[in-house]
């Protein structure tokens, strides 16, 4: 339907996966089908408004994130544009977990409360249609190639969204000095959250919100870093998105609505 929003209209935000990847090879490995109109991918935009803000406000078309990647993307974001490698691209490790409302409103049996109360699953393991994305827009922020391990799980709860990552450091840092990195890093964006020591970011906290909430750990004795991301699938990884894409396109101020 996006080529007849387009004649109708003079700017689109698509929320389906159909202008995320600009590699046309990839939608039939991920998503099952060719792409037929790789000149619109071409044109798309992808709507993560910390990564693109200011492609996002000179789009006609813009493709709306999915919600795994939008915490992953901006819990690695200030990491992978630090310019130094400070971690091994080729081994990075993303445990996501989701509420239910993540599979959409589609009546599904795998996704009735019976099934789903009292158990918790992985699912579409090493197979999931986000991974691509996540390493597409992943690699443009660190200027290489990156690789990850993506497994998506399902909790029996109805929204949000918690990812743990995991990345080897090449060299030894200390906790506070990536820390201030990542503060210097999103200093001033409206929509992210850090938190220090000894705080944790829980799903609850942005129940509801367009907020994404971080936070970072050194695991000394192995190395790596640990980074923990949070959302509400619902809002910053769909629709709070899409106004705060919108909010960009059309010059208003970007948290009307949303805040």
């Amino acid at each position: 339907r996006v080529p007849e929003l387009l004649a109708l209209c003079e700017k689109v935000i698509d929320l389906s996966g159909d202008f995320r990847l600009t590699d046309p090879a990839l939608y039939p490995l991920w998503y099952g089908y060719g792409h037929k109109r790789e000149d619109l991918l071409k044109e798309a935009v992808y709507g993560l408004p910390e990564l693109n803000r200011q492609e996002v406000a000179a789009a006609r078309l813009v493709a709306n994130p999915g919600c795994y990647p939008t915490s992953v993307l901006l819990a690695l974001k200030p990491l992978l544009m630090a310019g130094a490698n400070l971690v091994d691209l080729g081994d990075i490790i993303i445990d996501a977990k989701s509420g239910v409302s993540g599979a959409g409103r589609s009546p599904k049996l795998p996704f009735h409360y019976p099934e789903c109360s009292e158990n918790f699953k992985a699912y579409r393991v090493a197979a999931h249609q986000h991974t691509p994305e996540i390493e597409e827009q992943a690699g443009r922020l660190a200027g290489e190639k990156v690789t990850v391990n993506f497994t998506p799980h399902l909790v029996p709860m109805v929204r949000g969204i918690l990812s743990t990552l995991y990345a080897k450091l090449k060299e030894p840092l200390a906790e506070e000095e990536l820390l201030e990195l990542y503060r210097e890093h999103y200093r001033g964006e409206p929509f992210l959250r850090l938190h220090t020591p000894p705080g944790l970011p829980e799903t609850r906290f942005v129940w509801g919100s367009n907020f994404c909430e971080l936070a970072l750990r050194v695991d000394r004795r192995n190395g790596r870093l640990i980074l923990i991301s949070v959302i509400d699938n619902l809002i910053k990884g769909a629709a709070g998105q899409a106004v705060q894409n919108m909010n960009i396109m059309q010059g208003w101020p970007e948290t009307e609505g949303l805040l």
